[in-house]
């Protein structure tokens, strides 16, 4: 009977990870102009909401790695690199749109004191990269 209410339970999990892993991808969707805005009905491409639910999405990856079902695994990876591929065609048909980021070079650069724990501690804190689009 355990074992009946742990699947189940497991299965109900399952199927909420799911929902949520598609929520996201909708919101980054009508942030890529890609679904109509609900209310206006006219799409928009803002690509930094669009790029926060992407990093979302990808931390989510990062965080449940090794945790998560084939089925879950699969539908996390296609839908993000789904997203990022719009992501990058929606970058580049607005080439003077700024996403309000840091450049490629501003983001890589170091500070210049870190020393021992400090430079440690820095690269236990980068665990993924963007790595679309910029």
């Amino acid at each position: 009977m355990a074992e009946v209410q742990t699947s189940t339970h497991s299965g109900e999990l399952s199927q909420k990870f799911i929902e949520f892993v598609m929520m996201q991808a909708q919101q980054a969707s009508l942030f890529l102009g890609r679904i109509p805005h609900p209310q206006s009905g006219q799409s928009e491409v803002l690509l930094e909401p669009a790029r926060l639910f992407i990093d979302h999405l990808e931390m989510i990856r990062e965080k449940t790695r090794g945790n998560l079902t084939n089925q879950e695994a699969e539908i996390l990876n296609g839908v993000l690199a789904d997203l990022q591929m719009a992501f990058v065609q929606a970058s580049a048909t607005q080439p003077s749109a700024s996403t309000g980021s840091t450049s490629p070079a501003e983001e890589a650069k170091e500070p210049e004191e870190a020393t021992g724990e400090e430079a440690a501690e820095t690269d236990s804190k980068k665990k993924f990269s963007k790595s679309y689009g910029s």
